[in-house]
């Protein structure tokens, strides 16, 4: 198995601290991982050449819609444009850590869905009678940077509410109260 470190890369559907569910079922600890295009072209082109070396090693074929690795224009989500996006999971908890290495709990609200991390990944091949794939394990991720979290909606700026700070006292006065 190739283990790679992935650095400043953007956070994506991470279940890092309970497992994903999927239908009921109990998944794994799992995350996707953004890589631009042309400022990871580097990084890019490493797990290009793990996947190939893992699969010339196993010496099976592997349709390339069962690689891990996936070209984010062909994927509609937020952030995912220009980029490349590979899942990583997991059976047991990954590492997380800050950017001073301490411990982080899910209390911290970090690492979250669009921010920078650098994770530790491992190229593996499947091929059983599950069928033949490439996938990577997660190993660990350490939070680098906040980010503009995914799924953040712009309602908060068309939510037609005003300042309440603006008004002076007595505007319990004016306020029908029925509404409250």
């Amino acid at each position: 198995m190739s283990k790679l470190t992935l650095t400043n890369v953007r956070l994506s559907f991470p279940s890092l601290f309970k497992r994903a569910s999927f239908n009921g079922q109990e998944g794994k600890f799992e995350a996707t991982f953004l890589l631009d295009k042309v400022k990871d072209a580097k990084q890019i082109e490493m797990l290009k050449i793990a996947i190939s070396d893992a699969l010339s090693d196993a010496k099976i074929i592997v349709a390339d819609d069962k690689i891990c690795l996936k070209d984010g224009d062909n994927i509609d989500y937020d952030g995912y444009a220009n980029s490349i996006s590979i899942k990583a999971s997991s059976k047991e908890m990954p590492i997380l850590v800050d950017k001073d290495t301490t411990p982080l709990v899910e209390e911290d609200g970090k690492p979250y869905a669009g921010c920078y991390v650098n994770a530790q990944i491992g190229i593996w091949i499947q091929n059983n009678s599950y069928g033949k794939r490439v996938n990577a394990n997660l190993y660990g991720i350490q939070f680098v940077k906040d980010g503009h979290s995914f799924g953040a909606s712009n309602s908060a700026l068309n939510h037609g509410f005003v300042n309440l700070d603006d008004y002076i006292e007595g505007f319990e006065d004016i306020c029908d109260d029925t509404l409250f």
